[in-house]
């Protein structure tokens, strides 16, 4: 690699932070001439935690962790030091961290008595085990541009099962079949410990305190700079020998129109698309408000660049149905232990050691979870932070005579606490924040081959997408993995770096992952 080599790195998301580094750890790039721009005012992307004590936090959502499937994700955190341990890499820190704390949920599913559901048997009949037997089974390619309703029968989407792996991974039953056979192939060590969440894995605080700032921080002490407040609005290019090369970069940073010209050598790498954009958050006594998009936000650009290039991709596919790829979620502030301490007698759980409480006749299909305190590095010790979400936030609750789109932080907790059966006193100190997300599942939209742009694509010199609309063979969207991922293959290949790149472990074709899954589905 040229020395004089730039890159500069649109979207300051969790894969451009990893891009950052695996151009510095692994392609030896100096950190000062690597720039990520942003168009919020901090990095992280999706992984976000933010928020005090007084004004409450709020997190729009977690990742699921697992140490059995991410690969790139440990490949990269193993080499990033903690900040509070700097003796102790990031991933030493949450092997640790689980050692203590590991999950084993006992309250997983919870009935319109209050009651927990057994959920030793999946529920499935013999036409359930066929139909999942087969799509299991089915190629990428048979299945196409399929729903899951397409290939399970109305039945299956009541049982125990579906109810715990829709709620588990956020699936819709009109999600892609092509997206939930990945999922059943890439987790399917979860498939036979789905009713206690045993695999899951969780980061000692929130993702972004645990994950988004270590990595940030080395960034910085490598001297990589970072643009927050810093649209990029197109891209010029030129064709040279039949290649696409980027030229030049239009962008406002700050509300001013600059425009920065590349060299040559210098690289670009692209977030397209946002699970997050136009998300917007409440009060207690105001519902988060209704956006369907941000101007200039992750959407737009990549629209801009597919409509003049073959092999960019069809955003289209996947931002066009709000309605199909929308939820809630909520992140509460307490300040006295009495909820904590009566989820946990309830659950049978300590927080931090349960998983997922869904409650299973819920309208708007709602779950909760209680992690280990403190969830924020400047948390008091007098104060707890729950999460919650919700599936079906358009629907009329069973205690609030409204959509959860509707409500207010103070109207979801009575629908919480109606559902627990809890005293609204337990709530006397709260502060819920709700958050709304148009696109939050839009990843999982059903798609055709081409609709996602691969990492680098064909006849391109000089640029590569990375986010979780980009294609790669096996892995899965919606996981803080599969950016890392995208990241790393689009670095190497850009470097054109020979070392290889972690492998998607096949636990698929393990006889004793196999044996496990058919004993769970009987």
């Amino acid at each position: 690699m040229d020395t004089d080599t730039k890159a500069t790195l649109i979207g300051g998301g969790i894969g451009s932070l990893a891009a950052a580094a695996f151009l510095i750890r692994d392609g030896g790039m100096d950190g000062s001439r690597i720039t990520i721009l942003d168009a919020g005012d901090a990095m992280g992307g999706s992984l976000d935690g933010a928020g005090n004590a007084g004004a409450g936090y709020s997190m729009r959502g977690g990742r699921m962790l697992t140490t059995d499937n991410y690969e790139c994700t440990w490949d990269l955190f193993r080499t990033i030091p903690s900040l509070t341990r700097p003796q102790k890499t990031v991933y030493d820190e949450t092997i640790d961290f689980n050692q203590v704390h590991s999950s084993h949920a006992m309250a997983r599913l919870v009935d319109a008595q209050r009651g927990k559901v057994p959920v030793t048997s999946m529920g499935f009949t013999l036409t359930d085990r066929l139909e999942l037997l087969r799509l299991t089974n089915a190629s990428e390619a048979s299945l196409g541009k399929t729903c899951i309703t397409d290939h399970l029968s109305s039945a299956f989407f009541h049982t125990p099962f579906w109810l715990m792996w829709c709620t588990t991974f956020a699936f819709q039953p009109w999600h892609s079949a092509v997206e939930f056979r990945r999922y059943l192939h890439r987790f399917v060590l979860e498939f036979s410990r789905i009713e206690t969440l045993a695999g899951v894995k969780r980061t000692v605080l929130n993702q972004y305190d645990s994950l988004v700032l270590p990595l940030q921080h080395w960034l910085l002490g490598k001297g990589v700079q970072f643009k927050p407040h810093c649209v990029v609005t197109d891209i010029d290019h030129k064709q040279q020998d039949g290649q696409f090369e980027v030229i030049a970069l239009h962008m406002e940073l700050d509300g001013q129109a600059e425009i920065i010209a590349l060299e040559p050598g210098d690289l670009v790498f692209l977030q397209n698309g946002s699970m997050t954009d136009a998300s917007s958050l409440g009060s207690m006594t105001v519902p988060a408000p209704r956006r369907e998009r941000t101007l200039h936000g992750g959407w737009s650009l990549w629209e801009k660049l597919a409509l003049q290039h073959d092999g960019f991709g069809h955003p289209e596919v996947f931002n066009r149905c709000i309605a199909q790829s929308s939820w809630n979620s909520f992140t509460v502030t307490l300040k006295d232990a009495r909820f904590f301490t009566q989820m946990e007698a309830f659950s049978g759980n300590e927080a931090g050691t349960g998983g997922l409480v869904t409650f299973r006749d819920s309208s708007w299909l709602l779950s909760i979870v209680l992690a280990h305190q403190p969830h924020f590095a400047n948390q008091p010790t007098d104060v707890q932070v729950f999460w919650g979400y919700a599936l079906f936030p358009d629907r009329i609750g069973n205690f609030v005579a409204k959509s959860m789109d509707d409500c207010n932080g103070a109207e979801i907790l009575q629908e919480l606490c109606g559902h627990l059966r809890f005293d609204l006193c337990v709530m006397t100190t709260a502060n819920c924040i709700p958050c709304r997300m148009p696109y939050i599942t839009s990843m999982f939209m059903p798609r055709s081959p081409g609709d996602r742009p691969l990492p680098v694509p064909a006849n391109t010199r000089n640029f590569a997408f990375i986010s979780q609309f980009v294609e790669i063979p096996l892995d899965t969207v919606f996981t803080v993995e599969y950016s890392v991922r995208v990241a790393q293959m689009a670095v190497y290949q850009l470097l054109n770096l020979q070392r290889p790149i972690p492998k998607v472990s096949a636990y698929d074709t393990s006889l004793h992952a196999k044996w496990e899954a058919l004993i769970k589905a009987l």
